[in-house]
């Protein structure tokens, strides 16, 4: 009786343990080293580098001095400000040094500023080609601002949604399809 009663009990804890995952299976989400921060900018740098370099194609080059409510800055404005902010944001993220550009205005030739868009968002590209989430909670000071660089990255990325509904508006209201 007293085997059978032990073999209930060792019978019963190996049903009773926990299973132990497999191999196989993707980890937990707040495992470091799945580097879902750093995987999530570089998708939405490809993704937004496209939208915005489409919706500065199809603006006319006439229409770049275009200004529209509720800020009042032109087309050729938002353009080169996307531009300055990628150069500004990648280079502290991705820690590096910024590259010296010559100086552009408002007013030059929309490939000029178009050329310079793209040239931005493959500056970002390269600038976190390497990043990974183990400094995430990295302070970084850019200006006057201090950040996280996952804050950095959420900054950056919001301003690309909003900047590109700004584009959409803006091709709307001149009414280019």
């Amino acid at each position: 009786m007293k085997k059978l009663f032990s073999l209930f009990i060792v019978l019963g804890g190996l049903w009773c343990a926990p299973a132990r995952p497999q191999a196989n299976n993707p980890p937990p989400p707040f495992v470091m080293g799945n580097n879902r921060i750093s995987n999530f900018v570089r998708k939405a740098i490809a993704q937004r580098s496209e939208e915005m370099a489409a919706a500065g194609e199809k603006m006319p080059a006439d229409k770049y001095g275009f200004e529209a409510p509720p800020d009042n800055v032109t087309f050729g404005y938002l353009i080169l400000h996307i531009a300055d902010g990628n150069y500004l944001f990648c280079s502290f993220i991705g820690g590096i040094q910024a590259p010296q550009l010559s100086q552009l205005s408002e007013t030059d030739p929309k490939q000029s500023l178009l050329d310079r868009m793209k040239a931005s968002f493959d500056y970002c590209t390269s600038a976190l080609a390497k990043l990974d989430d183990s400094r995430m909670s990295e302070v970084l000071s850019i200006g006057d601002t201090k950040m996280s660089r996952s804050m950095a990255i959420l900054t950056l990325t919001g301003t690309w949604a909003t900047h590109y509904e700004l584009q959409e508006k803006y091709l709307q209201l001149n009414d280019v399809h």
